[in-house]
């Protein structure tokens, strides 16, 4: 059994299979992670935009996809501005830099880092700011630079999350904010679904090996506190439930996924309204330093 992320245990249970990979439940601490990750030649390969694989819809800014990340864009930033009006901001997994083009109208210094290089090209040409090639370890922002650093759903899908938070701990200036968003596995409807997943083999909350991670607010807040912020706002959300669910055509021609979204799709909605949303959003805060003293001569 890999160990736990988070807290290094090896102990663990199985929670549900999909395409041959084992997501589980550390005994440990509560963190869910996919036990048999796949290597970096594979996780390359699914991330690849050349090959047709990876949100190559979204690189048409007129597609229906583009539209929806706009929207999604404005959520982001409605979220953020509960913790920051302005600054140096990178956003980490910026795809084609919907989030960007927003942030950077509000008034942030904005640029951005994208591990697929079509995604990047796309964003560069669309919104004229610096966006790098990789994850955030191949950012070249120099350490304690930061005012603000975003990554929207991104934790979910890296190989080592700690480590990652302690990159972004080191990127932000002491006072600066880590704004985040990732589903959560213990919203109303992941929960309710979940014993009926192992009985029709069809859960889809999880989206392995895409997901290679599931946190709720409390395995994420511990993480965030252990790589030394404090958490701050917790935001509840719904994950579009087309997304979740499939679009009425599709339903329409498949009786039992449209009696499964009649039974869940309302638990979804109910979710954010009492704070159990299947995605949510969290911002951390890198600690001030204290105050230097003057010593009286």
């Amino acid at each position: 059994m890999a160990a736990c992320n988070a807290c290094a245990s090896t102990e663990a249970t199985l929670l549900y299979t999909l395409h041959g990979f084992q997501l589980v439940k550390c005994s440990g601490c509560g963190l869910a992670y996919i036990a048999n990750q796949p290597d970096e030649v594979y996780l390359s390969a699914l991330y690849s935009a050349d090959g047709g694989d990876y949100h190559t819809e979204l690189h048409d800014p007129a597609s229906p996809a583009a539209e929806r990340m706009l929207r999604i864009a404005e959520t982001h930033l409605r979220f953020l501005s509960k913790v920051a009006r302005g600054g140096r901001l990178i956003d980490i997994g910026c795809s084609t830099g919907s989030f960007l083009k927003r942030a950077s109208r509000a008034g942030f210094d904005c640029s951005g880092v994208e591990f697929s290089k079509s995604s990047a090209r796309v964003a560069r040409g669309q919104t004229g700011l610096p966006v790098e090639v990789g994850g955030i370890h191949d950012s070249t922002c120099p350490p304690g630079t930061l005012d603000v650093l975003t990554m929207f759903d991104v934790i979910e899908h890296v190989t080592n999350p700690m480590d990652d938070l302690a990159r972004a701990y080191a990127m932000l200036r002491p006072g600066g904010w880590l704004v985040l968003s990732t589903p959560n596995i213990d919203g109303l409807f992941p929960r309710a679904s979940y014993p009926l997943a192992r009985i029709v083999n069809h859960w889809p909350h999880p989206e392995a090996p895409y997901h290679l991670y599931q946190f709720s607010v409390a395995t994420l807040s511990a993480m965030l506190r252990k790589a030394g912020f404090e958490p701050g706002p917790v935001e509840h959300h719904n994950i579009d439930l087309a997304y979740s669910f499939g679009t009425l055509g599709s339903l329409a021609r498949s009786p039992k996924r449209l009696a499964y979204a009649a039974a869940f799709a309302p638990l979804a909605k109910l979710g954010p309204l009492i704070g159990q949303g299947d995605w949510f959003y969290i911002a951390a805060q890198k600690p001030a330093e204290p105050a230097t003293l003057a010593i009286a001569a």
